[in-house]
């Protein structure tokens, strides 16, 4: 049995199936997890969550920004973009029954390897917050996504207030503060204010903001994180820090890594990528 962690699909099943063919996955032996973005961009969004749905159980998924942004456009509570690739999913035969599946997903989730825990979210967690808290939060979200309000919940999704965390926000201010931290997240100040306009690798910060995981007294810096998200950033692997979007829908790779007897015995396995959007474009 070995357990992996895999980062943005963004819609190239091509590169996933490679992938797991290189890793030589096995639905009855292996777990995947898959750190959100699962759709878009690339050119078979589809085809990843019909591999998922056939996979349920052995390849676990989280959900990222663009998962989300799939969801709201199937609910006429987004436009699609010039990038997007939504159409292959949106106009497939069998999209309610994808779109089912994917709001079914959670933000983050665990997984307890040797007596220590691993959590994952797609792109980050407020200096704030215990595992806990995350787990906790998550759910939260996870119960709208999966409720009667799917609809309002994502028409009232987006937006970059409130830019900080405070535990007694509630209704949709609440929940787009988590959303916006799990999934959009990538620089903050070291109170914990949220940017959500830098995209530039961890080396080059803007004034005043750090990367997430860098904020001193960050209250899960003891657990180990695993996230998606940050193509700039590309691979990076601290004993406590993994980050694995090594911009495959650029051109990049698909990458995964294995976890040995413990959390800090790692591979990395990478795939080249067919580059399906230009940068800038």
């Amino acid at each position: 049995m070995a357990i992996y962690c895999i980062g943005d699909i963004q819609g190239c099943d091509n590169a996933l199936h490679r992938l797991l063919d290189t890793i030589g996955f096995s639905p009855s032996r292996d777990t995947i997890y898959l750190l959100g973005d699962l759709v878009n961009r690339g050119p078979t969004s589809a085809d990843v969550l019909r591999r998922c749905m056939r996979n349920e159980g052995a390849i676990q998924s989280l959900l990222g920004n663009h998962d989300l942004h799939l969801l709201a456009a199937a609910h006429g509570a987004r436009k699609p973009s010039k990038r997007d690739t939504l159409a292959h999913v949106l106009e497939a035969p069998d999209h309610p029954a994808l779109l089912d599946w994917l709001r079914q997903q959670p933000l983050a989730r665990t997984h307890t390897l040797a007596g220590e825990t691993l959590l994952m979210v797609h792109a980050g967690v407020l200096p704030s917050w215990t595992l806990e808290d995350v787990v906790a939060l998550s759910g939260e979200v996870q119960a709208e996504l999966r409720g009667p309000q799917l609809h309002d919940f994502l028409h009232q999704m987006y937006g970059n207030t409130p830019d900080r965390w405070d535990a007694a926000l509630q209704g949709t201010e609440r929940l787009r503060a988590i959303v916006n931290a799990m999934t959009r997240l990538r620089f903050c100040s070291v109170d914990g204010v949220m940017d959500f306009e830098s995209t530039e690798s961890a080396a080059q910060a803007p004034a005043g903001l750090v990367p997430w995981f860098d904020v001193p007294g960050r209250r899960t810096a003891d657990t180990t994180m695993a996230f998606g998200h940050w193509s700039t950033l590309g691979f990076l692997n601290r004993p406590h820090v993994l980050g694995l979007d090594t911009g495959c829908v650029w051109g990049g790779c698909l990458s995964a890594v294995r976890f040995g007897n413990t959390l800090a015995e790692r591979e990395l396995i990478q795939v080249h990528c067919e580059q399906a959007q230009v940068p800038g474009n």
